[in-house]
């Protein structure tokens, strides 16, 4: 089968052995989970991806997350915009505004047809779990990519303004409105994805990384799916979380806005309180240094900024060299107790 897939980030060998499972979003999640992908080894990676901020469009199911990271380990995204497909035309979109369309959320026509192809599928009575798994597998991948339930759950942003799914909050809105919290509607109903639980309960398991992706937004989804937490809290691999924060802001999107519109600091203590329970350690920026001595947690301090091919691939060694580095108390008994140190 030929391969999609021509990067910039060849295949070097694993930084340690046995599996790695990665939560993740959409942009930043995505950098990290390819620079993960390109030192592990085939097979051992295992990719959880929120699907919060799904929704229906034109009778489409869209998977913004689940779509970022697979274009982008892929070889496929727009490194430019962050999002969608290289060599992105948008032919379809001019069309339907003329006719009175719904315009406000851009699909690019070469984007249409993964849209249309998972919505054909769905409606055949296929999984997400399996579609995803189909498409990664068609486009090179080889870590497992799945999203992190087949049920739907949708973000709401409670905002001063009224209650906006999360893409009406995101896109139609720009993160305009100020936000008062956030839930997870249908998440109470949600089965987590198997194939992620299989993987907590693994004793081989190495590590579990949670990636830069908005807290709130991105990781929240996952950790709302009942069995989730609990199942991360008895791993018997190092859980360690990488700030999505650098030099007091966020990189990309509305993670530091609604951390000021919650009443919260944006520092890296802000996302280890925020993980607290469920993480053995945190990577920092080089920028947010000062910011260690005030952490209850093991820090590793590195540059987590992705500009490069080579600066993800460069992170994704730190994190698990920094997780295979921890001592030797057990890590979920440690988790428990609070005693990581």
């Amino acid at each position: 089968m030929t391969s999609f897939k021509d990067r910039s980030l060849p295949s070097s060998p694993s930084t340690r052995s046995g599996r790695v499972v990665a939560l993740c979003g959409g942009v930043g999640g995505a950098k990290l989970a390819l620079g993960l992908e390109t030192i592990i080894d085939a097979g051992q990676l295992v990719i959880v991806v929120n699907t919060g901020d799904d929704f229906e469009l034109l009778g489409l199911r869209i998977s913004p997350d689940l779509d970022t990271v697979l274009y982008n380990l892929a070889g496929l995204s727009d490194q430019a915009r962050g999002w969608g497909r290289a060599n992105e035309t948008w032919n379809f979109m001019a069309a339907l505004k003329e006719f009175g369309g719904e315009s406000w959320f851009s699909l690019g026509d070469r984007d249409l047809a993964l849209h249309v192809e998972r919505t054909r599928r769905l409606h055949a009575g296929e999984t997400l779990t399996g579609i995803m798994r189909d498409m990664a597998r068609r486009t090179g991948i080889s870590a497992e990519l799945l999203p992190m339930t087949d049920e739907p759950v949708r973000t709401i942003v409670h905002t001063v303004e009224g209650d906006l799914p999360f893409q009406h909050y995101f896109v139609k809105h720009g993160c305009a409105p100020a936000v008062t919290g956030i839930s997870f509607s249908g998440a109470d109903d949600a089965t987590a994805n198997p194939t992620l639980m299989r993987a907590l309960a693994d004793p081989e398991l190495t590590a579990v990384v949670i990636c830069p992706s908005n807290p709130f937004l991105s990781i929240d989804p996952i950790l709302a799916v009942p069995g989730v937490r609990a199942a991360l809290q008895r791993t018997a691999a190092r859980v360690i979380v990488v700030s999505p924060i650098v030099g007091g802001q966020a990189v990309k999107g509305p993670t530091a806005k609604i951390m000021n519109e919650l009443g919260l600091s944006v520092t890296s203590d802000t996302i280890a309180a925020h993980y607290a329970g469920l993480v053995d350690g945190i990577v920092i920026d080089s920028s947010d240094a000062a910011d260690a001595a005030s952490l209850d947690i093991p820090v590793h301090v590195t540059q987590t900024l992705m500009r490069s091919a080579e600066d993800k691939r460069n992170l994704a060694r730190a994190v698990l060299a920094f997780a295979s580095s921890m001592d030797e108390t057990p890590a979920a008994a440690a988790r428990l107790t609070g005693s990581t140190r």
